[in-house]
């Protein structure tokens, strides 16, 4: 007879203590229980170009459904580097310099797995994405958080500079911005080059929505700014582009010597991406039509639905440069927290929407809500609707 005892699931002490469930997931689940208008979670409502689909059924047809290289197929690696200097006129090698990732959450953790080491310190620039800091946790690092500037949400170079130190080992930017929809201008990223020119403090660059800039400006990629691009890693995404967001393909542009360092991580935490869809990808890109016109198309969006809110609510709307998010102080409309008007939002009024506070480590509330306008039409007239009983 056994004298084992009874069996049992040893403890694990948690790497990533302050995670829980995330904003978006919790505000997701709640419209669809209480059958809200989901403006909240940023991805489309609408499908993406039948061609696209019709490049993934033709490739896996042709039997590409096996493991592709592992930096990604030569054609789509070729095809991003000739987009990225036509567009911003810097050279990548293919080759070296480009690798293909399974979106731009992995592409940002394996950046930050190949250069931080426990110790080091990573400047995040607050309000910022969810996954930053949970990835610098997990390689060691110390988060530094420097606010941008309350209300207009530009980078304050000043306290960007006083957090630089002999351990600051990168600095994470992301223009243009989620979830303020700010959009750095050319005399900013000339500022941070200079700032960066004595020290050797890496950029990871997040631009997943370099092609969402409106009103006739133009995205400041790094890779315009020769100081900046010579240490940096640039991310973009296809999901975000292509209004994919499920396809999970994003890619990497760095410099040969980083790029060696990123694909070391990246073989052994994915080695890998979605085959098919990559040559999907390589042959959609053959035209630039798509994402060369995906600025007017967002914009008449942003402009529909910033209209409505103007002439319906009470909300006071922050500027929309960029990406496919709008803000809104909520100040006189209610006296609740952030977090509280978007969960009595969803419930009463029947629209989802995101609180600022969600991106800040210490939960700043600045009374300003974040909705998403990547929707049908008839889904913003009718979040409008709903908005309209304010």
């Amino acid at each position: 007879m056994s004298t084992a005892s009874t069996p049992r699931t040893p403890e694990i002490t948690t790497k990533l203590p302050a995670v829980g469930t995330t904003i978006f997931t919790v505000m997701s689940t709640l419209a669809a229980e209480k059958n809200a208008v989901n403006l909240g979670q940023g991805f489309p409502d609408f499908h993406c170009d039948p061609k696209l689909l019709e490049d993934v059924a033709a490739a896996m047809a042709a039997g590409h459904n096996q493991y592709p290289p592992m930096p990604g197929i030569p054609a789509l690696r070729d095809a991003i580097a000739a987009k990225i200097e036509a567009l911003y006129g810097r050279s990548y090698s293919a080759a070296t310099e480009i690798t293909v990732t399974a979106g731009a959450t992995q592409a940002i953790i394996t950046a930050i797995l190949a250069i931080v080491r426990p110790g080091d310190e990573v400047i995040v620039l607050e309000p910022c994405y969810d996954s930053y800091v949970p990835n610098i946790d997990l390689a060691g690092g110390k988060v530094v958080r420097v606010p941008l500037v309350p209300g207009t949400f530009r980078p304050d170079f000043d306290k960007i500079a006083a957090a630089l130190t002999p351990k600051t080992r990168a600095i994470i930017i992301n223009t243009p911005h989620n979830p303020s929809a700010t959009v750095w201008t050319e005399a900013e990223m000339r500022q941070l080059e200079d700032l960066l020119a004595p020290t050797d403090v890496f950029v990871i660059s997040d631009e997943v929505y370099e092609h969402m800039v409106f009103d006739g400006a133009r995205h400041e990629s790094v890779a315009r700014f020769p100081g900046l691009a010579a240490r940096s890693f640039i991310v973009s995404s296809f999901g975000k582009t292509y209004h994919v967001t499920g396809w999970k393909v994003g890619f990497v542009a760095a410099p040969a010597p980083l790029m060696a360092e990123f694909r070391k991580v990246h073989q052994f935490n994915v080695f890998t991406v979605n085959t098919p869809m990559q040559h999907a990808l390589a042959q959609y890109m053959v035209s630039p039509q798509p994402y060369l016109e995906l600025p007017a198309f967002y914009q008449r969006k942003r402009d529909l639905f910033a209209a409505g809110l103007a002439e319906k609510t009470r909300f006071k709307l922050l500027r929309s440069e960029g990406s496919y998010f709008q803000c809104v102080d909520i100040s006189a409309v209610s006296d609740l927290s952030e977090a509280e008007f978007c969960l009595w939002l969803t419930r009463e009024i029947g629209v989802a929407a995101i609180p600022l506070s969600a991106f800040y480590g210490d939960g700043f509330d600045q009374r300003v809500v974040r909705f998403c306008f990547a929707k049908k039409d008839e889904t913003l007239l009718a979040a409008l609707d709903r908005l309209a009983k304010l």
